[in-house]
């Protein structure tokens, strides 16, 4: 017969409630409401700001331009083929900005300041 010792059990619940990550992160989100020719209507996203990077569940990178009571405009920055109705989208809490260095000389890069010309990565200034 299997004795239950109250005491290791108590000491169990203890540890774990030690080790309980009390971090809480709010994340503003919205659903794609309709996607087409580079443009996306978003709903949900009540504390988007003007010119705000905005990240969809596949990855694609936009800018929410068109902020209206019911419903965001957001301009893709990608070719979001794989962004679908009803698919979620997230705010990033930063302004669209671009990074400024000598790093950046001689390269091409994109609105997103993504090299484009195939000569590698470079190191990017950061922003937080």
């Amino acid at each position: 017969m299997v004795t239950i010792r109250a005491d290791k059990i108590s000491n169990i619940i203890r540890e774990c409630i030690e080790q309980y990550n009390r971090e809480v992160k709010i994340v503003n989100t919205g659903t794609v409401l309709q996607v087409g020719d580079g443009i996306t209507r978003i709903h949900g996203l009540d504390e988007v700001m003007a010119g705000e990077l905005v990240e969809f569940k596949e990855g694609t990178i936009g800018i929410a331009l068109n902020l209206e009571s019911n419903n965001v405009g957001v301009v893709l920055m990608g070719d979001g083929l794989l962004i679908q109705e009803r698919s979620s989208v997230k705010t990033m809490g930063r302004i669209a900005q671009i990074p400024m260095s000598e790093a950046y000389l001689g390269y091409v890069v994109n609105a997103l300041a993504k090299p484009i010309d195939n000569r590698g990565e470079f190191q990017l200034l950061n922003f937080d």
